[in-house]
């Protein structure tokens, strides 16, 4: 799967990425401002009207996850709630390293119901407001109840929730925390945090970090889960596949057409862009 690695919410980047071969993209809102109103247009840029008619669904071509500012220990369920209701289909959560973190991750991403349901837990804590969610989805509110849940508690539920694995102690954790906690569909490294917490900020290469990524994709792969990348290109593509991850998540490029066969050196101009 290609997925977009943490996109700037903004309209620019929702058209860019809505013209691209990508499976989803991730709207990082950890890292840039948590705007709602923002990412509520960002969605509606995700779509594209020519897609919708040619594949017969309401659904975007691409489909938008976001990345929340708060930490797994923060439990800043609100969060969730304020960007499933705008209408994402997913949320990844940081920094989640225990296995009372991640129960708390997935119960923000779904509604309450009776203790009699079957797949109770975790017990739902998102509050009940889809309007604008079931609107974007296409969908009666009715009908988007029966989609909003969490997958793969519920096979029918069309939420995803991912979790991001840049510790030590999430590492020691992960087996735990998929073993325990039904609903975590994707764990993504974190490779920058996690670089940080051996000893090597950003030396994605070195012997430890590269074992630590190792030790995380085959944890996920004893349990039956999908382990994202967050830094692909044609230059550890096939690398990246092999070594065992599914959620592949390459930059997309950006260029100025203007400059792409130079400009002589000695014009005594300033070269901007509007």
């Amino acid at each position: 799967m290609a997925v977009v690695p943490f996109s700037p919410p903004d309209i620019g980047s929702s058209i860019a990425v809505s013209q691209g071969q990508f499976d989803a993209v991730v709207f990082e809102m950890e890292h840039n401002p948590f705007d709602v109103t923002n990412l509520r247009h960002c969605l509606q840029y995700l779509l594209d009207r020519k897609q919708i008619a040619e594949a017969g669904t309401v659904a975007a071509g691409v489909t938008p996850f976001v990345r929340l500012p708060v930490n797994g220990a923060e439990r800043s369920q609100w969060l969730a709630k304020q960007v499933l209701d705008m209408g994402a289909y997913g949320v990844i959560w940081p920094h989640i390293r225990t296995v009372e973190e991640a129960k708390a991750a997935v119960a923000a991403c779904r509604y309450a119901r009776p203790r009699s349901a079957p797949n109770y837990e975790p017990e739902g804590r998102r509050g009940d407001g889809p309007g604008i969610a079931a609107r974007y989805w296409g969908l009666t509110q009715a009908q988007y109840y029966s989609k909003a849940d969490v997958w793969p508690i519920d096979p029918a539920g069309e939420i995803l929730v991912g979790m991001m694995c840049e510790s030590v102690e999430a590492i020691e954790n992960l087996p735990a925390i998929l073993s325990e906690v039904p609903g975590i569909g994707i764990v993504i490294i974190g490779e920058g945090d996690l670089s940080q917490n051996l000893g090597f900020p950003r030396q994605y290469t070195h012997p430890a970090v590269k074992a630590a990524m190792d030790e995380i994709v085959a944890i996920c792969q004893a349990h039956g889960r999908v382990c994202g990348h967050p830094h692909v290109d044609k230059g550890n593509l096939r690398e990246t596949i092999e070594a065992g991850y599914r959620w592949i998540m390459p930059l997309r490029s950006v260029s100025f057409s203007g400059l792409e066969k130079g400009l002589p050196s000695d014009l005594p101009v300033s070269v901007g862009a509007l």
